[in-house]
Order: structure tokens, then C-alpha cells, then sequence
């Protein structure tokens, strides 16, 4: 028996992080929201009690490193499964890249393998679970688009953004989200309008969404990869709404109304950086089938 899922990426219309925890991680307050970039991700059941996890991409580890092993297993454990389950992973999504590839991966075997088990888990429970492996898997198990607190496990659903292209661009090198989190001072940055980005999807307001974005771990990644700051400087160049870098980067996405305008931006952009691409928000929630 297989089973094909789809693994979309995220971005962050508004990154906050309002303090550090005594856990060690940060206290957040975001805007997520899926878009139509996404890894496919093939589960296939083994009679063997083991998991089993392939990819093609040299950047993706197939053992307890990657997140989607991580999820099977922590399955496996919590319902007392004897099945095992071979995970292949054809990845879409560019790595260490600010769009929560290895966590919609995650995400994904979560759902996928509830119904390749038998497990008959609801959504809010596989999200629960998925925050036990990464900040950001149980945004991933829903989709759509979410304010998430806490340290990005608390999630709350709101209405999906108005249709726009999202233009995202990655330079070559990845960037470490403990590392721009280290070197992040809470004190003196410029903290973004996250409330006004919800009145403005709540509102429909494209003009106000592309005012309000706003992402305070930009301070940290412009300063140590200059190159994202040259992304974003042609990305506004070539003609996009509004431009912002998402998660801890160094992924930069712009947002633009109509379809000229995206071809111009997509094609100018392919001059400067080899990974370049032209996808829609998603906005609809994940449904377990």
C-alpha cells in the first residue's frame, strides 16, 4: 500500500519575537501561511517494524537528523505501532531556506502515515505531536494561513490572504535559524505591525498587507548574508508590491498583483539567483482524508 502527500512551504507575512524563553527558545508572534511550492512525499507500508527514509536531494539526511524520520518515529512510539513504513522525499522545496521544508515534511508523514496506519488521529491531535519535533510542524499539519504564539506551536486559524503570485528568490547558501536567533538583540529593533497584517487579511486589503510586512530577524540575516539585501533591492527593482524575507531566510518573497508584472520580476530575477520561483498562496487548511 502507498500513499502520495503533498509537503507545501510556508512564509511569514509578520515575524515578531517578543522576549526569550528559560527554555531557551523565543517568544513569537507570526503570521504564516502556505503557498503552492511544495515536496512530495511517497509512504509505503513495510510488514518490518522500521523506517526507512530516501531522498535524491544531497541535503536531505536519511536518519533520526531529518524531521520526517523524527515524525514516523515519534509515532510509531506514542501508538505502539508494529508497522513500519518506507518515506521517500523528492524535494521541491529549497533546503535551510526559511520556508519550513523539513517541517511540512514532518508534517505531511503525520498525516500520511495516520492513514497508512490505521491510527484514526484528528488534526489537533497530529499537530500536538508535530510540536513535540519542530516549532513549526503543527502549523504545517493544519496549513492555510495562522497567527502562531508561544514558540510557534500555539496556533490560531484566520481568513486566507486576497490571491496574489508570490515571487520567491534564494541565494546559494543556507542559513542556520539557531544561529540568526543568537545573534538576535531584542533590544532597539523595530518590531513589525503584526495585529495590522490580521486587520488587513481579515479586510481583504492588499495594499495594506503589503504595507504591514514586516519581519524583525531581517536586522540579523542582512547584516551576516548582504546578498539577501541585494535580492530584496532587485526584487522591489524589477516592480513587486511589497518584498520581505521569510523565516530566518535566506529566502526573500515578493508579492505582486497581476500577472505582467510577475513575469518581470520572475525573469529579472533569474539573472541574479539560480533558485527563482513564481507560486500562489494556498490559503485553504489541510484535510485529513
Amino acid at each position: 500500500m502507498k500513499i502520495l502527500v503533498k509537503a507545501p512551504a510556508k512564509i511569514n507575512l509578520s515575524l515578531d519575537v517578543l522576549g526569550k524563553r528559560e527554555d531557551g527558545y523565543h517568544d513569537v508572534k507570526m503570521i504564516m501561511t502556505t503557498i503552492d511550492l511544495a515536496d512530495r512525499i511517497e509512504l509505503e507500508l513495510l510488514e518490518q517494524n522500521r523506517i526507512i527514509v530516501t531522498s535524491h536531494n544531497r541535503y536531505v539526511p536519511d536518519d533520526q537528523r531529518n524531521l520526517a524520520y523524527q515524525a514516523a518515529a515519534l509515532l510509531k512510539d506514542i501508538y505502539g505501532v508494529k508497522l513500519g513504513a518506507q518515506i521517500t522525499i523528492t524535494k521541491n522545496i529549497p533546503v535551510a531556506a526559511g520556508l519550513a521544508g523539513g517541517s511540512s515534511d514532518a508534517a505531511a508523514v503525520l498525516r500520511g502515515l495516520n492513514k497508512l496506519w490505521g491510527l484514526n488521529c484528528s488534526i489537533d491531535e497530529l499537530a500536538q505531536i508535530g510540536a513535540k519535533i519542530g516549532s513549526d510542524v503543527s502549523f504545517c499539519v493544519y496549513g492555510g494561513t495562522a497567527i502562531a504564539t508561544g514558540r510557534g506551536e500555539q496556533i490560531e486559524h484566520i481568513g486566507s490572504p486576497p490571491p496574489c503570485w508570490v515571487i520567491l528568490a534564494k541565494p546559494s547558501q543556507g542559513v542556520s535559524t539557531a544561529t540568526v536567533y543568537q545573534n538576535l538583540n531584542l533590544n532597539g529593533i523595530e518590531h513589525p505591525n503584526v495585529d495590522g497584517m490580521i486587520d488587513a487579511i481579515t479586510n481583504q486589503d492588499y495594499k495594506q498587507i503589503c504595507g504591514s510586512l514586516g519581519n524583525v530577524l531581517e536586522s540579523v540575516t542582512l547584516k551576516f548574508h548582504p546578498e539577501v539585501a541585494m535580492i530584496k533591492e532587485q526584487m522591489k527593482r524589477f516592480g513587486a508590491d511589497a518584498v520581505l524575507m521569510s523565516g530566518s531566510g535566506p529566502t526573500v518573497f515578493g508579492l505582486v498583483k497581476h500577472d505582467s508584472r510577475m513575469h518581470r520580476v520572475y525573469n529579472g530575477l533569474k539573472g541574479f539567483c539560480e533558485q527563482v520561483y513564481a507560486v500562489r498562496m494556498l490559503g485553504e487548511r489541510e484535510k485529513l482524508e
